[in-house]
């Protein structure tokens, strides 16, 4: 396997109740989310069947459906619970994931970056 065979979901968008004070997590806030998936077998000997990597349907999925599942107060806690997610649920040698919550003013965004592997 290369570590060049990577799967990447760039920005996905979800709605997340999300934030410190009380009155931020009320509202659903737009969050954009980069996932960087190294799967476990790579590319090669795929033989064009999606048996044989990573749904990546599936994870964006998953994703929003975990970001919407809970409130949060931070966006650290988040990125976590999603790369231990995808770990789990996913034959992946290693996850990257980005997260982007625009809430400081005078910034383009605050953003959170970790990676995981088995």
């Amino acid at each position: 396997m290369s570590a060049a065979d990577t799967i990447e979901i760039r920005r996905l968008r979800v709605l997340a109740h999300i934030g410190v004070p009380e009155a931020e997590r009320a509202t659903p806030q737009a969050l954009f989310i980069t996932l960087r998936l190294q799967p476990s077998r790579g590319f090669d000997g795929l033989a064009d069947d999606l048996a044989h990597t990573v749904d990546y349907a599936a994870v964006a999925g998953q994703v929003d459906a975990l970001a919407a599942a809970r409130p949060r107060r931070l966006i650290e806690t988040l990125a976590l619970e999603i790369a231990g997610h995808l770990l789990a649920q996913h034959p992946l040698a290693r996850v990257a994931v980005t997260i982007e919550k625009y809430i400081l003013p005078d910034t383009e965004c605050v953003a959170v970056h970790l990676e995981r592997g088995r």
